[in-house]
């Protein structure tokens, strides 16, 4: 049975802030029924749309603030006069036990640095990573890094892997999630040095928390060739705004050529069942919700131009990974992992010279 679990929002945040952060709460509470919620923000506009979900207004505790981080500001600025914001409260909620999880639609750069300052990256997590959900052929896969860092080296893609594990086991519910490392192809001899090092490295591990399948391809990624695909942020945010753009370019593509003549729009009636398959299949509010992964506390980002069914997508996914318990066990996967990498170190139980270099740094 699902447990109580309070979620922290950033009411203000987005292109859209309470209008949208509210009713996406009220339709996250629908499909959850044991969510409360604590909104930051201005408590008047709060109040007027609270006053149109009774349901949502009798499980949520509003606090007031006028300090807004707007979608423009530097992450920079944002470190410097963001506290006491509507995105640094429910931040601060978390790591004071108050709620179990945050969510904001704002300015991912300032989320990510406040994040970062406030909940700190767990022992042992150089580089947290922004994890996002996927569309594939049969259902979703995890990505990450999709742009919270630029560059990563062998041992942070290690780490990333045991963090999409983690994520995967507490959103799709699979004791032993399958990774891979994205590369420019599947032979051993390709990629740069840091991804083939991570590659080695995770081959060097006997015992792992998931299934390690080696290098995957850009175009398996939406083939589901494996639950979790670990890649450097630079790189990972443009896969993951190419496929969004070709999603779009695609729908496009349909549309016109199922208006293009009487005959295409006649077909186009008759097969409209099977439009709307697809068009729920590609779109993008499913999966909506980027998560900080590598921190003490869960912190889950919005697109700040969705709609209330997006944000209730965001809601639910922090929802899922509080109810799982995701921060206790990837702790003990990391330190399980360090653990035993300092254990092959130590006794140069693998003597290739690349993987033997990156055990020592880990």
């Amino acid at each position: 049975m699902a447990s109580p679990k309070t979620i922290a929002l950033d009411a203000m945040g987005g292109d859209h802030g309470p209008e949208v952060v509210i009713s996406g709460a009220a339709l996250s509470l629908e499909r959850q029924p044991a969510l409360s919620f604590i909104m930051y923000g201005q408590q008047p506009r709060i109040d007027a749309v609270l006053a149109q979900h009774p349901a949502l207004r009798a499980k949520s505790r509003v606090i007031h603030t006028d300090h807004i981080i707007s979608m423009n500001e530097k992450p920079s600025q944002a470190l410097r006069r963001g506290k006491g914001s509507s995105m640094w409260l429910p931040l601060e909620a978390v790591k004071a036990g108050e709620a179990d999880a945050a969510v904001s639609a704002g300015n991912t750069g300032a989320l990510m640095a406040i994040a970062k300052l406030v909940l700190r990256p767990m022992a042992g997590i150089e580089r947290p990573a922004i994890a996002a959900l996927w569309p594939t052929v049969n259902s979703e896969c995890i990505v990450l890094d999709v742009g919270a860092n630029i560059g990563a080296t062998a041992s942070q893609l290690a780490d990333f892997s045991l963090m999409g594990a983690a994520m995967a086991r507490a959103v799709f519910h699979i004791e032993r999630p399958s990774v891979g490392l994205l590369n420019v192809g599947t032979e051993e001899m390709k990629g740069n040095e840091d991804v083939k090092a991570a590659h080695a490295l995770l081959k060097s591990v006997d015992v792992l928390p998931l299934e390690y399948k080696g290098f995957v391809e850009g175009d398996q990624i939406g083939q589901g060739a494996v639950d979790v695909v670990v890649v450097e942020g630079f790189a990972g945010n443009i896969a993951l705004k190419t496929a969004e753009g070709t999603a779009k370019q695609i729908g496009s593509y349909i549309r016109a050529a199922m208006t293009s003549s009487i005959v295409s729009k006649i077909g186009a009636f008759l097969a409209q069942g099977g439009f709307r398959v697809l068009k729920e299949k590609m779109d993008p509010r499913r999966v909506n919700g980027g998560t900080f992964l590598g921190l003490n506390g869960i912190a889950v980002k919005s697109h700040g131009g969705t709609d209330a069914f997006g944000f209730a997508s965001a809601v639910d996914l922090a929802y899922e990974m509080a109810d799982s318990g995701l921060i206790a066990r990837l702790t003990a996967d990391i330190d399980g992992f360090h653990h035993r990498l300092s254990a092959a170190a130590a006794g140069g139980s693998r003597p290739h010279d690349t993987t033997g270099s990156m055990l020592g740094k880990a």
